[in-house]
C-alpha cells in the first residue's frame, strides 16, 4: 500500500437537514509529512468525538481505486480527501482487508480496526440525501485504523500488508453487518477479534439482548 495524499481537517460548518453542525469532514492536502500519534494525525480536528475518533478510530484510510470507481458511478469527479480520509492510498484493496490486519511503513504501525459507517454528514457532503444507502450498496467503506506504533508518515511511504492470523472478516462483510440483525454466533464471532471499541460497546448490547 502506498501513500497517495496526507489531510488534515479543520473546523467548518456544514448543513445537515436545513441545521448547521460543526464538522471535521472537510480535509485540506498537506504537503511534506505528518506526525501520528495514538490519537491521530497531528493537526487534524475531530468534531463529533462521540462517534469519530479515538483510540480505536484514530486513522481513516481510503483508496485511490475507490475514488475512482465513485467517480464513475455517480458520473462526476470525486478527489481524493472527499470522503475526509486522513490517508489516500493505492495498491490494496480496503474492502477486502480484515479487522487485525496490520499495515507497517518504516515508522509507523496501523492495525485495522472498523470500516466507515456512513453518516448524514457526509451525505451532506456529497449533497445527496441518499448516499448513506449508495455507500453501503458498493460496498467501499475505507478502513479505520488504531496506531500500534507512532511514527512520522509522508507521500510515497509504502505499507507493507501483514494478515491477521486469527478469524479473518472482511471490512466489506464489517459493514454489510454493522446495522444488521445478527446472531448471538455471528456477534460472539465479532467480539472475538480486535474491533473498534464503539462497534464492540453495541455488539455487545445486542448479544445480551438475545442472550
Amino acid at each position: 500500500m502506498r501513500i497517495e495524499q496526507i489531510n488534515l481537517g479543520s473546523r467548518a460548518l456544514i448543513a445537515v437537514s436545513g441545521k448547521k453542525r460543526a464538522t471535521g469532514i472537510f480535509k485540506e492536502k498537506t504537503e511534506g509529512s505528518a506526525s501520528i500519534s495514538k490519537l491521530g494525525l497531528l493537526g487534524d480536528v475531530i468534531v463529533n468525538k462521540k462517534h469519530h475518533g479515538g483510540p480505536d478510530q484514530a486513522v481513516y484510510l481510503y483508496s485511490l481505486e475507490d475514488y475512482s470507481l465513485w467517480t464513475e458511478r455517480l458520473d462526476r469527479m470525486v478527489s481524493a480527501g472527499t470522503f475526509g480520509e486522513n490517508l489516500t492510498t493505492s495498491g490494496l484493496n480496503l474492502s477486502e482487508i480484515c479487522v487485525g490486519d496490520v499495515l507497517q511503513s518504516e515508522s509507523v504501525v496501523l492495525q485495522v480496526s472498523a470500516p466507515r459507517i456512513p453518516c448524514s454528514v457526509l451525505a451532506a457532503r456529497m449533497d445527496d440525501k441518499q448516499f448513506g444507502r449508495k455507500f453501503m450498496e458498493v460496498g467501499c467503506s475505507g478502513a479505520y485504523c488504531r496506531v500500534l506504533e507512532i511514527g512520522e508518515v509522508k507521500v510515497g511511504d509504502e505499507f507493507a500488508h501483514m494478515p491477521y492470523e486469527g478469524d479473518r472478516i472482511p471490512l466489506a462483510l464489517f459493514l454489510k453487518d454493522a446495522h444488521a440483525k445478527l446472531s448471538a454466533k455471528s456477534l460472539e464471532r465479532y467480539l472475538a477479534v480486535p474491533i473498534d471499541e464503539r462497534s464492540r460497546l453495541d455488539f455487545k448490547k445486542k448479544l445480551a439482548a438475545i442472550s
